[in-house]
């Protein structure tokens, strides 16, 4: 391995910076926020969130319709922000798949809405869906995602203990031949 990319084996693990805001703060910051993109608060609730905005021309690619990269962020805020309001105190979370189906093109000047909901939040694992839709009503694109929660305590947990190892010469899987 080359020595300018090189990773320290002692790296803590990568992980938001704790504590994560509420929705109120995250409406008002972010990069959906920089995109010109609004977490509807009175849309929103425990397991769902609605995102607006509208089309401007730096959201456009060369063939003058809305860049997919536009979709996965509206979409991934929404869901994530849905994700966000389930979390406890302390929790942190991450996106670490995200799958967006395009299914029809936007132009400058529509109204973008995207709603995502959690699906299952389990321990450090949550899922949520989201769907985009035009101000006509129809979906224009389709998502899932899944993202990852870390406790409060993680950093202050030891280290888990699995089942004792023989030491010595590994033992070999036995024939079955007779």
């Amino acid at each position: 391995m080359r020595a300018d990319v090189a990773r320290e084996k002692s790296l803590p693990e990568p992980r938001p910076t704790p504590p994560l805001p509420d929705l109120s703060h995250a409406a008002r910051h972010g990069f959906h926020h920089e995109m010109g993109f609004k977490i509807d608060i009175e849309r929103s609730g425990r397991g769902m969130c609605t995102v607006t905005g509208q089309v401007e021309p730096r959201h456009l690619n060369i063939n003058s319709v809305v860049h997919g990269g536009v979709y996965a962020t509206i979409l991934d805020t929404a869901m994530g922000a849905a994700v966000l309001s389930v979390l406890g105190p302390g929790e942190t979370a991450a996106t670490t798949s995200l799958y967006v189906e395009f299914l029809r093109a936007a132009r400058e000047g529509d109204t973008l809405t995207a709603r995502g909901e959690v699906l299952r939040r389990g321990r450090h694992l949550a899922f949520a869906e989201g769907n985009l839709y035009g101000e006509d009503g129809r979906r224009l694109s389709q998502a899932r995602g899944t993202w990852y929660i870390w406790a409060p305590d993680v950093k202050d947990r030891p280290a888990p203990v699995g089942p004792k190892r023989r030491r010595g010469r590994a033992s070999r899987p036995r024939s079955t031949k007779g």
